[in-house]
């Protein structure tokens, strides 16, 4: 499994999300992992949520397998996956329902409570059915319930702030999340081939790690692996494979957590599809196991290859 020279990638990009620039950067760093290393890639601009449309620009090169580098929606929530299985490609990450499960944070942190994965304690306000009033302990956060890069979430510390970061929200879907705020230490752990990657500790002077903050803020930095007790940094390892399994995730994903001040962690949500940027998480998580970026690619592309069918291998390796 080696062998990638006979082969052609076609890395998938851009999209229909506010993540369409970020997608833009992953890709660019994937393409040129990839060229490093001798394997031949094309990259596909997917810039439209037309089914049709995005057939005939994937079936305008007769690509091998699939890189997916497109973030957010119709990126991560299944429907580029359902495609992709639809023409028969091989891709890489998890499959449809559980690339849906990752995305849509309601679900995503039912099927935590049901499993006993600690995560905040949350309730969901709908658009159309606000009641006329409720009770609220700040400080708390409020999420969109299907969007990613902290896009529309807001820290609340008091009831002046409250229903500003609720249009906020709203205008990302008809859902929102009201959640409890954990206060401590923001941490992220990578997986890769069922397996976690290190403990990363992200520090930043702003309330919370937002879309800003992950992409441009150069105040931010990182502590790889994280400073933290041998058995909590074991603990945190296990709650974060253990959402990534219970969502149904594969190959690979980043899970990010909240430590409280007991050092419990609680976790916040499965990242299917993370960021491949100068700034992204996973390279790092990675690197804190002697994974460098090119090997990480490569092995990423392999997971991807080993389900395909057994014509492939024969028709390209043997």
């Amino acid at each position: 499994m080696e062998k990638l020279d006979n082969i052609l990638v076609g890395i998938l990009e851009g999209g229909i999300s506010e993540e369409r620039e970020i997608s833009h950067l992953s890709a660019e760093n994937v393409y040129c992992a990839l060229r490093r290393q001798g394997v031949k890639s094309v990259r596909l601009d997917i810039n439209t949520d037309d089914e049709e449309r995005i057939k005939r620009i994937l079936s305008g090169e007769e690509i091998d397998v699939a890189f997916i580098a497109l973030h957010g929606r119709f990126g991560e929530d299944g429907r580029i996956q359902t495609i992709l299985e639809e023409l028969k490609v091989p891709y890489t990450g998890s499959a449809p329902y559980a690339s849906y499960l990752a995305m849509d944070k309601i679900a995503s942190k039912r099927a935590f409570l049901k499993n006993k994965i600690p995560t905040p304690p949350f309730f969901v306000l709908e658009r159309k059915r606000l009641p006329p009033e409720f009770n609220l302990t700040f400080p708390l956060v409020v999420k969109p319930h299907f969007s990613g890069s902290s896009i529309g979430v807001g820290i609340i510390k008091g009831e002046d702030k409250f229903d500003e970061a609720l249009e906020e929200a709203f205008r990302w879907g008809e859902k929102v999340i009201i959640e409890e705020y954990i206060e401590g230490r923001e941490l992220t752990v990578g997986i890769l081939e069922e397996k976690p990657l290190g403990v990363v500790e992200i520090k930043y002077q702003k309330d919370f790690f937002d879309f800003y903050t992950k992409y441009e803020d150069e105040n931010v930095f990182f502590l790889a692996p994280a400073k933290l007790e041998g058995r909590i940094y074991k603990r945190v390892q296990e709650v974060a494979l253990l959402a990534h399994k219970t969502l149904g995730c594969r190959d690979f994903s980043r899970v990010d957590i909240r430590l409280d001040k007991e050092n419990n962690p609680f976790v916040l949500e499965v990242n299917s599809i993370p960021g491949l940027t100068s700034h992204s998480l996973l390279p790092l998580s990675a690197k804190c196991c002697g994974i460098k970026f090119d090997e990480l690619i490569k092995r990423m592309l392999i997971l991807a290859l080993s389900r395909a069918k057994s014509w492939f291998y024969e028709k390209k390796y043997i």
